[in-house]
């Protein structure tokens, strides 16, 4: 996978970024607030395009089962807890334990992404919300790699109730619930659906997939959507 994730051309920051001393940059829902905030991802798909096996080996997609509802439900959602770095990612179901590392904006607006060459690693957008503070947090990662999958290759195989943990630097776990998995095409993707505001503590977890083409890789983004539960 080459190039960035969706745009964040606002470059805000919401409460509880755990970033002590930075200056803010706006509110929780200015990812969302305005009309240029586009999607931009730009996702090569290096080990299907080396492979030459797009079809065998493409990664999962969700269901139209797991869509966000219209009125999304959230249960079992806690209070947000106070903003700190997170430090680490478990998505137990799909065998992901992965550290984080923080990103910022592109030129562009658009996510940087973790180096390539680290596709075990994923990283989390540290001038927004911090995951299991008020607002919506954004981790993202690499869906494969020149030699193979990478760490959401499997992103898409994620159900509604499944649990995703970040690990804080304060020490706390913040567990997270699915309450829905999408895709979305790269020219249609719903900014306001994915960063907008929150009163709760939610979570997305992003990565490359849609369609795929030799020539121009995937075509959008995998988009797990989930709100915060419990704490260890």
């Amino acid at each position: 996978m080459r190039g960035g994730f969706p745009g964040l051309r606002g470059r805000p920051r919401s409460r509880g970024s755990g970033r002590p001393g930075a200056r803010a940059r706006g509110s929780a829902g200015g990812l969302a607030a305005r009309a240029g905030l586009v999607a931009a991802a730009v996702c090569a798909g290096v080990w299907l395009i080396g492979s030459g096996s797009a079809v065998t080996v493409r990664p999962p997609l969700p269901s139209a089962a797991e869509a966000l509802s219209a009125q999304p439900l959230y249960p079992g959602s806690i209070d947000p807890l106070p903003g700190s770095p997170p430090v680490r990612i478990r998505i137990p179901s799909i065998r992901v334990d992965a550290p984080l590392t923080g990103l910022g904006l592109d030129r562009d607006g658009s996510l940087e992404v973790p180096p390539p060459a680290r596709r075990e690693l994923a990283g989390w957008y540290r001038d927004g919300t911090t995951p299991g503070a008020t607002g919506t947090a954004v981790i993202a990662g690499h869906v494969d790699h020149a030699s193979g999958p990478a760490v959401f290759y499997h992103l898409g195989a994620l159900r509604r109730g499944a649990a995703v943990e970040v690990d804080r630097a304060d020490g706390l776990t913040a567990v997270f619930t699915v309450h829905a998995v999408e895709v979305y095409d790269a020219g249609a993707f719903p900014d306001r659906r994915v960063y907008g505001p929150s009163p709760r503590a939610e979570l997305r977890v992003i990565t490359c997939g849609g369609a795929f083409s030799p020539r121009t890789g995937y075509q959008g983004n995998v988009v797990v959507f989930a709100h915060l539960t419990g704490t260890f």
